[in-house]
């Protein structure tokens, strides 16, 4: 049974969704802290109003192998985005807006859809900015009956408090931790004091769900995925970040270190990101997240 079935039977799934919708009359979702009303079509850094958009949705096979068993992972790419990457592989959607408006019935329908379509899981991806949302419509889903996982896939940059809310709704947490840099994170990612709040929130899902916890078929159940993309002349202090998470997160955390960097959208405005990483750099990355902790399991 996912963690939210609980929370639906004691009715507080209900409670929470209804608080969190109050949130969007000052929006305070993300580090931003953008204040806006929402409600009112007034947007923050995210560029996100109170209607829900969404770009894609369906069975995805290109997740971690624990995510897409056998029937994939059931994806929903959310319009927008609270990171400004400027090597961003989803521009389209994150920076551009590419998406449709939708419900919040209509959302709760797509993920009873996609679990009668074999799908193992809901991957909320880029959900931040619509947590609200999510929610409530993840009250009308859970009562028609969606029982399998709930993943939050998503960027790094949350705040703590807000991620302390989902307790018990989300199954599996999968932060991008990005860099051990606030320069670099503000350079090309926009956001500021990245290190502080990616660290807060990472400690926080390791204390609601731990370790990442798979079924007899190897399927996730429940727990922390942390991925971490390798980037061009080590932009993103990658040996810093996988320290971090062996002394402050988990010894025997996964982790999905990622080789496929490339500079898209508006890369090539930064010479030092302007390649794709050498075999050379992947490796040496590697090598070191074997050394610094022998317990780490890595994503296939």
């Amino acid at each position: 049974m996912a963690s939210y079935q609980e929370k639906l039977f004691n009715d507080s799934l209900s409670t929470l969704a209804k608080d969190l919708m109050e949130h969007l009359e000052r929006c305070d979702l993300c580090p931003h802290q953008c204040g806006v009303n929402r409600f009112e079509g007034k947007v923050g850094f995210c560029r996100a109003t109170a209607d829900i958009e969404i770009a894609s949705y369906g069975p995805h096979f290109g997740e971690e192998s624990v995510l897409v068993g056998f029937g994939g992972s059931g994806t929903i790419f959310f319009t927008h985005c609270n990171m400004g990457c400027v090597f961003c592989q989803n521009y389209h959607i994150s920076q551009l807006g590419e998406g449709r408006k939708v419900s919040i019935e209509e959302l709760a329908g797509i993920m009873l859809t996609l679990q009668k379509m074999g799908c193992h899981n809901i991957n909320l991806v880029t959900p931040t900015h619509y947590i609200p949302q999510i929610v409530s419509a993840l009250v009308i889903a859970a009562k028609s009956g969606l029982r399998i996982p709930l993943v939050y896939n998503f960027g790094g940059y949350e705040r703590k408090e807000i991620i302390a809310l989902l307790d018990g709704i989300v199954d599996i947490y999968m932060p991008d931790f990005k860099y051990e840099d606030d320069e670099k994170a503000l350079r090309y990612s926009k956001v500021p004091n990245y290190t502080k709040y990616a660290k807060e929130a990472v400690i926080e899902m390791q204390r609601q769900v731990g370790d990442l916890v798979v079924d007899d078929n190897g399927i996730a159940l429940r727990g922390l995925i942390i991925r971490h993309l390798v980037m061009p002349n080590n932009v993103a202090d990658s040996k810093k970040v996988l320290e971090f998470i062996a002394k402050e997160v988990s010894g025997k955390a996964y982790v999905n270190v990622m080789a496929q960097y490339y500079p898209t959208f508006k890369a090539h405005q930064f010479p030092e990101i302007a390649r794709r990483i050498t075999m050379g750099e992947y490796k040496e990355v590697l090598k070191f997240a074997r050394q610094i902790s022998p317990g780490f399991r890595f994503a296939e």
